[in-house]
């Protein structure tokens, strides 16, 4: 029988060992699964309701237009915290959703990505980088899809600086639906 055991960094080790036993040996290999990370902020604690940057205002901030923008607003904003609540409403008309999976159209995973650069790029112009020129976004690490994104949910972000250079940035990025976390992201970007 496995042995689960609760690891550094909130990883899960299922322990492994090769016994002997009467019929030769019984051998088990190893696992390791990543447990699902603790949100920034109680959600409980945002107003949705408290818009306070709409999609105009994201706009006058980020380039990104039409079909692209994948922030709708922003809800919470504490610079001193270094820590952001948005959200992007999935509809029903958007244009990827007749063809990734027809009949069941599910958000796409780099448009999560492209969402979760968005509210990087949103945070980094609003508190640190005091510019009318580009972000570009040049990485994206330790992403984990969770579940999934259908038309008709709120994606809300939660984003949280990691790390501030005069080149570069980097954010963890969260996405959740019904109280359940989705989507883990960290984004880096810098100025181009």
């Amino acid at each position: 029988m496995p042995l689960w055991l609760k690891g550094v960094g909130g990883c899960v080790c299922l322990c492994m060992v090769t016994l002997p036993y009467s019929h030769g040996f019984l051998s088990i290999g190893s696992a390791t699964q990543q447990m699902a990370s603790t949100l920034f902020l109680d959600l409980n604690d945002v107003d949705f309701n408290n818009i306070l940057f709409d999609a105009t205002a994201i706009e006058a901030v980020n380039p990104q237009r039409g079909h692209m923008r994948q922030l709708d607003a922003v809800v919470h904003y504490e610079a001193e915290r270094e820590l952001v609540v948005g959200y992007k409403d999935v509809r029903d008309d958007e244009f990827w959703v007749d063809g990734h999976i027809p009949g069941r159209p599910l958000f796409p995973g780099v448009l999560m990505i492209e969402a979760a650069a968005q509210m990087a790029a949103f945070m980094m112009k609003t508190w640190r980088i005091k510019t009318d020129g580009f972000l570009g976004f040049v990485g994206c690490d330790h992403v984990k899809f969770r579940g999934q994104v259908v038309p008709g949910d709120r994606f809300i972000l939660l984003g949280r600086e990691t790390k501030f250079g005069k080149r570069r940035f980097v954010a963890a990025i969260q996405g959740v639906v019904n109280d359940k976390l989705v989507f883990e992201a960290t984004v880096s970007g810098m100025p181009i």
